[in-house]
């Protein structure tokens, strides 16, 4: 019944969405956003490029957490990455559904479930830390350029919290947290000794990720530079539809449209939430509604052309399972 009710829900949130979507659309004036997304012309295979440039990267830092006699080889970690992005982008799941079936593609590998499990929690505490560092960067520069402050503030509220959360997912995975799941578990009845023992091994696999900290840091800043080399999709489709910006500019309307889409994660591909967004952030520096809807429609095929290959590869691979078994 819950399940029902949940499915329920991200239904309605999807419908919804759509209808935020059309409804931006309408207002910006469909002729406008037709013709900025026509005269991005050549922009576009540059910005899904640069997109393809960005998961490959994100691919081998997530790569690099795993324990060398574990490890699986870089190219497989970065198509399981892939993988991860078209799931998260385009089906109706939350933002986090890639990366489930990210741990259970490595164990096909024969990767451990609880270290498959434990490499993917860590990589998307990684991820979240260097999105709140490089969003305060794209903070720091939306101050510096003198923008509305109301924005700024409430980027920086929402930085705070996101900060709160990623710590508690930290201390999620120390050793307190595993006693309270101990207790948790054991008093739902003895029949949960399993489910002890799995939580055991993610725990030990949380230990051995975090023993190698050479590779975590390179994790780390692997995860930064793809953040960072993100903000040319900004540069490349505002400079095609002929209203280009400076870096600064880019920074932060790149930084900070990660920050509304982490803030919507409940909601399939921040559907609705990224258009508004970057209306609001591109109006800040005189750009068009009808030009800023265009730049998320251009950022939405971006999605859509890296994530086909994604979910054909994910189909080829649970085939190759199943006639395995």
């Amino acid at each position: 019944m819950r399940m029902g009710a949940f499915k329920h829900v991200g239904v309605v949130s999807w419908c919804i969405a759509i209808a935020v979507c059309i409804g931006l659309s309408l207002w910006s004036g469909i002729d406008a956003i037709g013709d900025a997304i026509a005269s991005a012309g050549w922009g576009l295979p540059f910005v899904v490029l640069t997109r393809a440039v960005t998961v490959a990267i994100s691919g081998v830092g997530w790569w690099l957490l795993y324990p060398t006699p574990q490890r699986v080889r870089a190219r497989v970690a970065v198509l399981i990455r892939f993988v991860r992005e078209a799931v998260n982008a385009l089906m109706p799941l939350t933002q986090v559904g890639g990366d489930v079936i990210g741990a259970r593609l490595l164990t096909f590998w024969a990767i451990p479930g609880p270290l498959a499990a434990a490499g993917v929690v860590v990589d998307v505490l990684i991820q979240a830390v260097t999105l709140i560092l490089f969003a305060a960067c794209g903070l720091v520069m939306l101050v510096a350029l003198g923008a509305d402050m109301t924005v700024a503030k409430t980027a920086l509220a929402s930085l705070a919290v996101a900060a709160a959360v990623v710590g508690g997912l930290y201390l999620a995975q120390r050793g307190s947290a595993r006693r309270i799941v101990h207790v948790v578990l054991g008093r739902l009845g003895d029949g949960n000794w399993r489910a002890l023992g799995t939580v055991d091994a993610v725990y030990r696999s949380f230990a051995v990720i975090y023993a190698r900290w050479p590779n975590l840091l390179a994790s780390s800043a692997l995860h930064m530079a793809g953040w960072l080399i993100g903000v040319a999709e900004v540069l490349i489709g505002l400079s095609y539809m002929g209203h280009p910006v400076s870096l600064g500019e880019a920074l932060v309307i790149e930084s900070l449209i990660h920050v509304v889409r982490g803030a919507a994660f409940a909601i399939p591909s921040a559907l609705g939430a990224q258009e508004a967004g970057l209306i609001v952030l591109c109006g800040m520096f005189g750009i068009p509604p009808d030009e800023a809807f265009a730049l998320s429609l251009m950022k939405r095929a971006a999605d859509v052309v890296i994530g086909l290959p994604g979910l054909v590869s994910l189909q080829v691979l649970e085939g190759r399972r199943l006639r395995a078994t």
